[in-house]
């Protein structure tokens, strides 16, 4: 039995050390493994300058922290410090821990746009310095950014007062809370949502806060999300963008900035930055402020919503739409028009050549000539469904047409069938399904002259059928061990590969793609798509042929329960090159998902196995009188059926207005089961696997804490002499005044400050405890040495005076050692609590760094989302930590 108590701990170790390693893993996975960044950084041409707005005296005295700036650089900024503004106004609000000064990358970009148009149109780009608040981690000053910001509106709008166009409303770019804050504008009773027309986020976690530290924060997410809900049919003139960073931005995942689903669908619009067209790159949270490529297609963006006659924003929201749709969703390869021609007149005396093939291929470099290709499309309506056409000239003018002249060779007038194509990296392509276009006789292509230029263009008929193959995805406990393999052996220019059963967040593979060509002559790069038909989060890669490449397959949002459709790899392919497509379930991928989306409950698991542990100690001193190693009684109570009920009971009731109203009004956080129930990113196992993982965290915690604790206690030895070990008083009139000193200080500066403070006071104490009781031991272990000395050294003494001797040592014994096992059970006891409470103020820092950081403004946090609660646990910690194992057990008789 002894020994295999001895190998319990052991045997453990190994396992929770294994546990601790996969969410160390899963962890790796999420902050380093991603795709390399593909931004350009922007630069400024001239040095920038922020020129501060003068603001009210009530508004400056009600928001000292809070500024506002206006941006320029060289001239510009000299002519605008008088503050006559002509331009458009665009207002950036930067987002947690934000500085006012990174709209410098809008700014400037649009400036060098507007110098090109001769400032036929420009925009002024204000900014908003929020004093670099961290609003993500506390959220007791999210409502008055917000009322700033609408005071910045109003003063803003001042500005342009006499001007011939006059602007009624602004347009805001926010970043990361930024953007949040701009949606709340619109829950204020005296705001009119005239004010704004149209919203851009960045990386804004709209759906649910990252971390839910404090129900300030949740309380604000609810009131935003439920208005916007609600007041749906009220926001039809605000058209809102949302843009997601993918992958590289670990701090909001792509799923949380997708704006509420029963949103307006009409006039919001979410994307990921891998999927923006011209960027296809995917950004962290930072660079998306900066990120050349999605900047160009935003500064883009505003100059095509400008209104030529109001030299404004247009206040029509399907030109909105259009617009974003036009250049962050899917772009044509044209410059944006609002109402394209319906036919156009094919001129130039070009040469026209009927194709009659249904797979051709023209190759163009230096040629003087211009020439139109004709498709008849009679030909092939029997045998084909569809008609795909790329293009490697990537410039914006027309190139594919639609004849309706049936009898005649040539086609004078015919509508532009560009506006249905769509821009790669490296091709335009156009997929028409000829059942679509019953009136038109003709498909003609345009090859126009090229001066120097080289280029090719590729058609080719072919039946849906052949060009769409099903690839069933791998079990996701395969863990790679498995695969499932397709080959294609077509000569087809262009490939889906569904992937079946891939549908839910917590799947990711491994999808390979190996090209095989039968000749060495150089070739147009391929390009891969997986495309995602229930969001746009599609991810592009282009490769050169032939190769080997890998793509990662995982979801930022899972399949809606209406959606039928399944993801697909979309393979722009060369002729004559042979693919071999192998998908694997990527373990550690899998991992890093489910650190990615449910790492926010993490420390509620940690928290209860440290619970569920100390109560096993507690039980165990009890009954036996001696209190067990954290490790021991971690293993003995720390049991998934403890805590799984619950969370399910507790998910169900959550179904229940009733059960909600009770919930609410004790104030209780929400449950992280059903939040995430809500966004379908929970699934049946996902609680077991986060509770394995919070035992693991809790025993290496628990494990390192013992280890510093040691240390300090070492230290501690070599600085001070330890005490004798005494039983001290529970209550005393200095404790009693520790607490209400403390009480004050939670009440007039800061909780989580108050909850600092006992918490070193505490730790202090843990340490000369432990000071003490090793002390103890060393003395109990010296005098146990001591007396077989004098035990031997005593065999010619009378057998009277043995027995005095002996019997007077053996009690001297046995009350040290009874008053060193005390104090060792009291040691034990003391620091699981401290641990425990480690991990309160920890989840409680944020606040303390706010309120440290705005001390000059203020001594005392207002809202403190803490003050209530470190008044209780600093009542109960002050008695705590002077209890002892002897007076919990004389309770007990």
């Amino acid at each position: 039995m002894g020994r295999v108590g001895r190998r319990l701990p052991a045997v453990a170790a190994v396992l929770y050390g294994a546990l601790a390693a996969l969410v160390l893993l899963g962890v790796r996975d999420v902050l380093f493994v991603y795709e390399e960044n593909r931004c350009s950084m922007t630069y400024m041409y001239e040095y920038p300058e922020y020129l501060k707005i003068k603001l009210p005296k009530k508004t400056a005295r009600r928001y000292p922290a809070y500024e506002l700036y206006l941006y320029g650089e060289g001239n510009y900024a000299e002519e605008n410090k008088n503050l006559i503004l002509t331009g458009i106004p665009i207002l950036f609000l930067p987002g947690n821990a934000g500085s006012y000064k990174q709209v410098r990358s809008l700014g400037s970009i649009a400036l060098r746009k507007a110098e090109d148009l001769d400032f036929k149109y420009h925009f002024n780009f204000f900014s908003v310095n929020f004093n670099e608040e961290l609003v993500a981690l506390y959220g007791g000053t999210l409502q008055r950014q917000t009322k700033f910001v609408h005071e910045c509106l109003k003063v803003i709008l001042k500005l342009y007062r006499g001007q011939e166009f006059a602007p009624t409303s602004v347009a805001i770019v926010g970043h990361s809370m930024g953007g949040l804050v701009a949606r709340a504008l619109l829950t204020l009773k005296n705001f009119k949502p005239e004010l704004i027309n149209l919203l851009i986020t960045q990386a804004t976690p709209h759906v649910a806060p990252v971390m839910p530290l404090d129900r300030y924060l949740t309380d604000f997410y609810a009131a935003v999300n439920n208005h916007w809900i609600l007041k749906a049919q009220d926001l039809r003139n605000l058209t809102t963008l949302s843009v997601a960073g993918g992958f590289r931005d670990y701090q909001v995942r792509s799923g949380l900035a997708f704006l509420p689903r029963l949103s307006q669908h009409d006039s919001a619009l979410s994307v990921v930055s891998s999927a923006v067209p011209r960027a296809w790159a995917s950004t962290d949270h930072l660079s998306i402020v900066w990120c050349k490529e999605l900047i160009l297609a935003t500064i883009r963006a505003f100059f095509d919503l400008i209104d030529e006659n109001t030299r404004q924003i247009t206040e029509d929201p399907k030109k909105r739409m259009s617009v974003l749709n036009h250049h962050f969703v899917r772009h044509p390869g044209k410059i944006f028009e609002e109402n394209p021609e319906a036919f156009t007149e094919l001129t130039g005396t070009f040469a026209w050549i009927k194709v009659k093939t249904s797979k051709w291929t023209y190759s163009v470099y230096n040629d003087s000539d211009g020439k139109y290709f004709t498709f008849p499309l009679a030909s092939h309506r029997e045998s084909y469904s569809h008609i795909y056409c790329e293009n490697t000239m990537l410039d914006t003018s027309s190139w594919i047409y639609g004849c309706m002249n049936s009898n005649s060779s040539v086609c004078l007038e015919a509508t532009d069938l560009s506006w249905r194509a769509e821009l790669l990296p490296t091709i335009k392509v156009v997929i028409l399904k000829l059942q679509d276009y019953p009136s038109l006789s003709h498909i003609v292509i345009l090859v126009p002259p090229s001066a120097g230029n080289k280029f090719t263009l590729d058609c080719e008929f072919f039946k849906e059928d052949s060009r769409t193959i099903q690839l069933p995805v791998t079990n996701l406990f395969s863990f790679g061990l498995s695969s499932s393999k397709i080959l294609l052996n077509s000569s087809g220019l262009f490939y889906n590969v569904q992937l079946q059963h891939f549908n839910q967040v917590y799947q990711a593979f491994k999808i390979h793609v190996e090209s095989h060509c039968q000749s060495l002559i150089e070739r147009k790069p391929s390009v891969y798509r997986l495309h995602i038909p229930w969001s746009h989060e599609d991810s592009v890669t282009v490769v050169n042929v032939p190769s080997f490449t890998e793509i990662s397959a995982k979801l930022h949002i899972a399949q809606p329960e209406n959606e039928s459709r399944v993801p697909v790899l979309n393979i722009y392919s060369s002729s004559d090159c042979q693919y071999e497509v192998i998908l694997k379930t990527s373990f550690l991928q899998v991992l890093g998902q489910i650190i990615r989306f449910h790492a926010g409950a993490l420390p509620v698991y940690v928290v209860s196995n440290i619970l569920l542990t100390y109560g096993g100690q507690l039980n165990t001193l009890m009954s036996t009188g001696q209190c067990s190693e954290f490790s021991l009684e971690l293993v003995r109570t720390a049991k998934p059926y403890k805590v799984e009920p619950i969370i399910s009971i507790v998910v169900f009731l959550q179904g229940f207005n009733w059960f909600r109203e009770i919930w609410d009004s004790l104030l209780l956080p929400e449950v992280d089961a059903a939040v995430l129930s809500s966004q379908d990113a929970w699934f049946p196992l996902v609680s077991l696997i986060l509770f394995l993982f919070g035992t693991g965290i809790a025993y290496w915690s628990a494990v390192f804490f013992s280890t510093s604790l040691r240390i300090f206690s070492s230290l501690w030895l070599t600085l001070t002499r330890p005490t004798v070990l005494s039983k001290a008083k529970l209550i005393t009139p200095r404790r009693l005044c520790m607490v209400g000193s403390l009480a004050l200080v939670s009440w007039t500066t800061c909780g989580a400050f108050a909850l600092f403070i006992i918490y070193l006071q505490y730790l202090v104490k843990v340490i000369k405890l432990s000071v003490n009781v090793r002390a103890e031991q060393n003395v109990l272990n010296r005098d146990l040495d001591h007396s077989k000395e004098t035990s031997q050294n005593s065999i010619g003494c009378t057998v009277k005076n043995q027995d005095l001797i002996d019997s007077t040592s053996g009690a001297t014994q046995s009350l040290s050692s009874s008053t060193t096992a005390e104090a060792a059970n009291t040691l034990k006891i003391h620091v699981t609590v401290l641990n425990l409470f480690t991990w309160i103020v920890l989840l409680n820092l944020p606040s303390l760094v706010y309120w440290l950081k705005n001390l000059r403004y203020s001594v005392r946090l207002d809202p403190d989302p803490c003050r209530t609660t470190a008044i209780i646990l600093v009542c109960i910690l002050e008695i705590l930590m002077n209890s002892s194992t002897s007076e919990m057990k004389s309770r007990r008789k």
